[in-house]
């Protein structure tokens, strides 16, 4: 999809880098609004107030595009699930011990070789390769993304989707997500005169409020 570079990136939520910014991490207790349930994350504040958001921006569509590619998954789909999975916060943590941004529990980075799960990077990877295994195992999409969230054998066992609550959600959450991405992308390409798909450029700035923005030329 050449289109794909520059669409990627309109709303993306990017992470901080540990290592380039001082900064206080405080734990935040929220509810989830797919399963009701409480999920820790970490809030990431910097302790130079003057620091502008843009300071700690990391580029999350490339590595998602990067992984993609590599194991022959739509990026679109990868994005819909990291905003339902973590809403791009890359210290997430849930009450099951699923980390970073694709919510890794330990045995199944371990199992797709991610070494640390809050390294932006490796948890990208490791969960794309997760996912590709999960549509090579199953027929359907949606059952893969069921099973990305329920496990493998609840999704064999069900035949189908799992009836839980949570699971179900998060499959409508992902697929709708995905869906307009993919529309977006359709409208855009439609708009172009000739119809033909081409990348094209993207700029980012701050605006007067310190807010970040990524949008095409």
């Amino acid at each position: 999809m050449a289109m794909s570079g520059w669409l990627l990136a309109a709303g993306v939520l990017c992470g901080a880098d540990a290592e380039e910014l001082n900064r206080q991490l405080t734990s935040v207790v929220r509810k989830d609004p797919r399963s009701g349930r409480l999920v820790r994350s970490v809030r990431i504040t910097p302790a130079d107030s003057s620091l502008r958001p843009a300071a700690a921006v990391l580029d999350v569509g490339r590595a998602v595009e990067d992984a993609a590619r590599v194991h022959s998954v739509d990026p679109l789909l990868v994005h819909a699930m990291i905003e339902v999975e973590s809403g791009y916060n890359p210290f997430a943590v849930s009450p099951k011990g699923a980390e970073g941004l694709m919510q890794l529990i330990p045995s199944t980075a371990r199992r797709f070789g991610v070494k640390n799960s809050y390294n932006l990077t490796e948890n990208i990877s490791g969960g794309v390769r997760y996912l590709r295994h999960l549509l090579d195992l199953f027929p359907d999409q949606r059952l893969a993304i069921a099973a990305y969230n329920a496990g493998e054998e609840a999704v064999r066992r069900y035949q189908g989707i799992p009836p839980y609550r949570e699971t179900r959600n998060y499959v409508d959450l992902v697929s709708r997500k995905y869906a307009a991405a993919r529309g977006s992308v359709a409208m855009a390409a439609a708009a172009i005169p000739g119809g033909e798909e081409v990348q094209r450029p993207i700029e980012s700035f701050v605006d007067e409020r310190g807010r970040f923005h990524i949008r095409n030329r």
